[in-house]
């Protein structure tokens, strides 16, 4: 059940009929050596930490270690309770639950990297707030998580999910993609269903910069997280609506590692260029090292 590009994936999952989620569940039972039921086990307890970083920082904010976040999903939370969210149902959730992960991981709490503690909270965000809106079990949440993992492997192996080397569009777009490909599958899609996806959405983030104020895994990076969950959203919507990708995912991986390399040094995770270079940026920095 080894793979190591997206054809390489599907042809498995024809040749077995199987979804992507079993193919990657089988191929982590093989290298871990672990049983079906104890890589389940694993998983189960990652997503019991993606649902407390999630939700924690709405009932108790915490300001973040640099003082640039924190208790913005709560006043997420207020608005939607006042009856005056613009997004509300499945996208607010999602933004919500997604920049309440960053105020965990900003804080010193426990966050599951997913791929990375920057991205943290594309996939709970969209994960979750399916969930609570389509009524979807925990099971069928795993089958998402096996799923993303495969597309984070993938992304990993022929190219790159660290922002100091190919931009925020190789953390937050990666983050995207493996949202999208998990919300497919758990919404009934097909395993070209779940790649076309996150193609989409590492498209849709391409050439996006890493650019953290002061050097802080905070501004904009929270932002940009929600971005990353409504992006998953956006383009699990077009694919299972017949919507495909014209570019393949393998080549789309490609593209947007090609892009990442170039990219100057500024705009990869220096703090040197894009937002942290600004005058407010620097003053900001400059308070918070004093």
């Amino acid at each position: 059940m080894d793979f190591n590009y997206g054809t390489e994936l599907l042809q498995l999952c024809e040749t077995y009929q199987m979804p992507i989620w079993q193919v990657m569940k089988k191929r982590e039972t093989k290298f871990s050596q672990m049983s079906e039921e104890q890589v389940d086990e694993k998983m189960t307890v990652s997503l019991e930490i993606m649902k407390e970083a999630a939700r924690k920082p709405i009932d108790k904010p915490e300001p973040s270690i640099g003082g640039l976040i924190g208790g913005e999903a709560r006043l997420l939370a207020e608005q939607e309770e006042k009856g005056k969210s613009i997004c509300g149902g499945i996208l607010g959730k999602a933004i919500r639950y997604a920049m309440a992960v960053l105020e965990v991981n900003a804080s010193m709490g426990v966050i599951v990297a997913a791929p990375t503690a920057g991205s943290a909270g594309v996939i709970p965000g969209v994960f979750l707030a399916l969930q609570e809106e389509r009524r979807l079990s925990d099971d069928t949440l795993l089958k998402g998580l096996y799923t993303a993992g495969a597309v984070g492997y993938l992304l990993m192996r022929n190219a790159s999910v660290a922002g100091a080397e190919a931009g925020c569009q190789a953390e937050v777009g990666a983050a995207a993609a493996m949202a999208a490909a998990g919300a497919i599958e758990m919404l009934g899609g097909t395993p070209k269903n779940c790649l076309d996806g996150a193609a989409l959405a590492l498209s849709n983030l391409l050439g996006l910069v890493c650019d953290p104020v002061a050097g802080l895994v905070e501004a904009p990076c929270q932002n940009r997280n929600s971005i990353g969950a409504a992006n998953a959203i956006i383009c699990a919507e077009q694919v299972l609506a017949g919507i495909p990708s014209m570019i393949p995912f393998d080549e789309m991986v490609q593209a947007m590692y090609h892009v990442g390399r170039s990219l100057p040094f500024e705009l990869r995770e220096s703090a040197m260029g894009g937002c942290a270079a600004t005058p407010t940026a620097c003053a900001r920095t400059c308070e918070i090292f004093k």
